[in-house]
């Protein structure tokens, strides 16, 4: 009966502990990627465009991580658990941080939803974006390449 019990309560376990931990938005602070270039992404569960961002976003990772890109992403919604499913649902492992009192988001005055920021190795931004088409992915790779390479 205990073993059943046991199951049952892991069962209930939100399944977001499977993916990569969602750090509350005062543990972000852009002077721990100093040296290394950001694409710096805000997003939330019911922005239609941060779905698709996402694959795109974890695709450059691995492709430039080598190069010094780190992808950092954060989510603006109200609800933490929220933004937890929409992670697990994406499969994302990349860095995940939680503003839902749009403390961070205020900082980087959002134009739109997603919002993104290419931010080079001295943590000055080089390039800034709003919202998010297959169509602006050339862009934004333009941006993250000659970033990369000053």
């Amino acid at each position: 009966m205990l073993r059943i019990l046991v199951m049952l309560c892991l069962l209930h376990l939100p399944s977001a502990y499977a993916a990569s931990p969602l750090h509350p938005a005062a543990m972000f602070d852009l002077a721990d990627y100093r040296g290394q270039v950001v694409y710096l992404d805000f997003w939330a569960s019911w922005c239609v465009p941060c779905h698709a961002s996402f694959p795109w976003m974890g695709e450059v990772q691995s492709a430039h991580a080598a190069d010094g890109l780190r992808v950092v992403t954060i989510s603006v919604d109200a609800q933490r658990r929220d933004a937890e499913e929409f992670l697990v649902r994406q499969g994302s492992a990349l860095s995940a941080f939680h503003d839902p009192a749009g403390t961070l988001a205020e900082q980087f005055d959002l134009a739109g939803m997603p919002s993104s920021y290419v931010i080079d190795r001295d943590g000055q931004i080089v390039y800034a974006h709003s919202g998010f088409r297959a169509a602006d992915i050339p862009e934004l790779e333009m941006a993250i390449k000659e970033a990369l390479t000053r």
